[in-house]
């Protein structure tokens, strides 16, 4: 009987593992936005809809509710981990997120009291989500943080961060593997160098004489 269950919960764990934090329409969003900016809206838009879930969960005692709170949670987590990748890695490419971070620090400033409201009131079956819930709000807290910082100063650190993981990538890499590499990414800035500048004239039209 004991192995039985044993397999049973072997089965279980990659499965619940693999749970994503989105669901099937809202990760079609996603990846339909290009723009880190629409797609940090999107993220905040469902980052809210979590916690209102939460929210209207916890006020009213009802059995299995535990479960929907550990989720929705655990799911709002995971989207301010997303939502702190999108904004690094717009600044490391330079495009504006101007609106979307507008959109992230509103949303943040809005559930961070929601959850800790929840926290405080020790509600009777906390001890099935404290973890998560604890953990949600020490995300939410440090993400807030950082999309409070100063950009110029955030654009800095992850360009530095970038460096050292690129520094410790080339250490583990042998002398030919790491001259190759060197190699691709000189051709790709030589080729980036010469791609022309985009231009919004017809086809055949020339721009016209200096004055």
């Amino acid at each position: 009987m004991r192995t039985a269950i044993l397999c049973c919960l072997l089965v279980a764990a990659p499965l619940a593992a693999e749970r994503d934090f989105l669901r099937a329409d809202e990760a079609d969003q996603i990846r339909e936005a290009q723009e880190p900016a629409i797609r940090l809206q999107l993220y905040a838009k469902f980052a809210r809809e979590r916690v209102r879930l939460a929210e209207q969960l916890w006020a009213k005692e009802k059995p299995g509710r535990s479960i929907l709170i550990h989720d929705a949670l655990e799911d709002y987590t995971g989207i301010l981990d997303a939502i702190d990748n999108v904004i690094d890695d717009a600044l490391r490419r330079k495009l504006e997120v101007k609106e979307g971070l507008d959109a992230v620090t509103g949303m943040q400033k809005e559930t961070l009291p929601i959850l800790e409201k929840i926290q405080e009131s020790h509600p009777k079956d906390m001890a099935r989500y404290e973890f998560v819930l604890r953990q949600a709000i020490e995300t939410a807290s440090d993400s807030l943080k950082l999309a409070q910082q100063d950009m110029g100063a955030r654009t800095s650190e992850v360009e530095a961060r970038e460096a050292r993981e690129k520094q410790q990538r080339e250490a583990m890499m042998g002398t030919k593997e790491l001259a190759g590499k060197r190699a691709e990414e000189k051709k790709a800035a030589e080729a980036e160098s010469k791609r022309k500048a985009p231009t919004l004239r017809r086809k055949g039209e020339t721009a016209p004489p200096p004055r």
